[in-house]
């Protein structure tokens, strides 16, 4: 009977370290090569957007490194062996990286929002170097007041210090464990802070992106429908409603998946940080455990989501797994783009260009945008 119980227990070990072993190395390896990209690649380092990209990255990468490793030796062996004080400095970090990394998604979402929803003279007044210095200073400087500083100071332990040295052993299997419990007030500024904030932001910014999407797209049919052809040829609206649909659905599923990657990674533990400490700390250790490794694999998510599903890393990422590889580097222009007529609907300017190719045939381009500033035109959707 014990020797099928001991089996059983290893057997779950295993498949634990092999869970987090792989979060660990996802986070690792699609940081980095974030980083990598936007280092070796210029056209990437031209774009705004992809300097907060880089710093979550960075963020991330902290993550992944300085915390995970840690708390993943802690739940293999059930036991902290490092000490108390690097427990407050491993909890330290694990607060201010893991807040340093959302509120750099509350800025993307931001920086995507001046970027599609205003005239690109309003993006660039807003998105200055000096702008983007200051907001990716306080993506890191903010988590500081809410991690070391009260942290350090015992502040989130104020009035429950007893529960904490109660919970820190135990007398059964002779183990020590780094816990790190709040009381309510910092359990409620923290939580505002790093998380309701920013994701109020994020959903009131996202929403105005998607509501601004269909509004162009409405523009654009428009815009067809007033510039159909009168030399006789043919005219295809089915393929210009098919391409619309097709670019609104996608829009609208890069939205919903950000968002609920976002969501279903850190709500549940941040709605039970709220809650813990009003209902006597009933919360089992398990599912608190549990909760805080599903925000770890949002710090492995975030590459995927904010970098892998843009065509411009994605050609980056070839380039640099497969050694400089020529095909998938950016292909040249093959033709110059004349514009040919201009017209006004809401305020917004659009143009009417064709495409002159080398072998001497025209083809007809649909009425776009002018948009001049590449910000608009390389969102990191």
């Amino acid at each position: 009977m014990d020797v099928s119980s001991t089996e059983g227990f290893g057997l779950e070990k295993i498949v634990l370290l092999t869970f987090i072993s792989a979060v660990i190395l996802m986070a690792i390896l699609g940081n980095l090569l974030v980083m990598v990209a936007v280092c070796r690649d210029r056209q990437l380092r031209k774009i705004k957007t992809n300097y907060f990209i880089v710093s979550l990255a960075f963020a991330d990468l902290l993550v992944s490194v300085l915390v995970m490793p840690f708390g993943a030796i802690e739940l293999v062996q059930d036991n902290w062996i490092y000490g108390k004080m690097f427990c407050l400095i491993r909890t330290s970090l694990d607060v201010l990286l893991t807040t340093a990394s959302i509120l750099h998604l509350c800025c993307i979402s931001l920086d995507r929002y001046y970027a599609i929803c205003c005239q690109p003279l309003v993006y660039r007044n807003k998105m200055t170097p000096l702008r983007i210095a200051l907001m990716l200073g306080g993506c890191w400087v903010i988590p500081m007041f809410i991690s070391f500083l009260p942290i350090m100071q015992g502040w989130n332990s104020i009035g429950i210090m007893d529960l904490i040295e109660q919970r820190q052993f135990n007398n059964v299997s002779n183990s020590t464990y780094c816990i790190f419990m709040v009381n309510k007030p910092y359990a409620i500024t923290c939580s505002v802070v790093a998380f309701y904030i920013p994701f109020l932001l994020m959903v009131l910014a996202y929403y105005r992106i998607y509501v601004t999407a269909r509004e162009h797209a409405h523009q654009i049919r428009i815009l067809q429908r007033a510039g159909a052809p009168t030399d006789g040829r043919p005219h295809h609206p089915d393929q210009h409603s098919t391409h619309r649909m097709k670019t609104e659905t996608k829009a609208a599923k890069t939205l919903c998946i950000i968002m609920g990657c976002f969501c279903l990674c850190w709500a549940p533990f941040f709605i039970t940080n709220v809650i813990d400490p009003f209902i006597d700390y009933a919360v089992p250790p398990q599912l608190w455990t549990a909760f805080l490794w599903l925000g770890y694999i949002n710090s492995g998510l975030n590459p995927f989501l904010y970098a892998f599903l843009n065509k411009s890393f994605r050609r980056a990422f070839l380039i640099i797994l497969c050694c400089g590889d020529e095909r998938y580097r950016r292909p040249s222009i093959l033709g110059q783009t004349v514009p040919c007529s201009t017209t006004t609907i809401n305020g917004s300017t659009h143009v009417l260009r064709y495409t002159v190719l080398y072998n001497g045939h025209q083809q007809e381009h649909d009425k776009l945008p002018i948009h001049n500033d590449p910000e608009s035109q390389e969102s990191c959707f």
